[in-house]
């Protein structure tokens, strides 16, 4: 985008290019020479476009659009990628909860195994159960051991 310059002189007679922003202010200033020589080696679209033949406007754009494609399809692959590795993230920090037994499977293995009981009460220890719930595991497996003592 070409930006309107305002030329000027300063205190030792140097000529200036001086760009000022929508308020009026000075934006940037710089030397003449310097500008008007940047100026120069840079060669604007039309002209590019004027100096090529037909074969090299075709081959220009078969180029863009090779690279157009190719930008779309690593676009996708990178956004693939970045899904998965949000998967990833939550699965790990949020692990599915451990198995919650059933009052009879947690009185079979109190029954049959005496060893397994603290592996039981560990397990109900460690998944997050409602207050009111977890006295109505312990009341069912008491009852258990004490149907099962009888």
């Amino acid at each position: 985008m070409a930006t309107r310059r305002t030329t000027m002189r300063s205190r030792s007679g140097t000529k200036l290019y001086a760009v000022r922003d929508d308020s009026g202010k000075f934006k940037d200033i710089q030397t003449y020479k310097r500008a008007h020589a940047a100026d120069l080696r840079q060669t604007s679209k039309a002209e590019k476009e004027a100096a090529q033949g037909p074969i090299e406007k075709k081959v220009r754009k078969a180029a863009k659009d090779a690279v157009k494609s190719v930008k779309t399809t690593v676009r996708g692959a990178v956004a693939a990628v970045e899904r998965a590795a949000k998967r990833a993230v939550k699965q790990v920090s949020n692990p599915p909860p451990a198995r919650r037994l059933t009052v009879a499977d947690e009185g079979k293995t109190a029954v049959t195994k005496p060893s397994a009981k603290k592996s039981v009460n560990t397990k109900a220890k460690k998944s997050p159960r409602k207050p009111a719930a977890k006295k109505t595991v312990r009341k069912a497996a008491k009852t258990l051991k004490t149907a099962s003592k009888k």
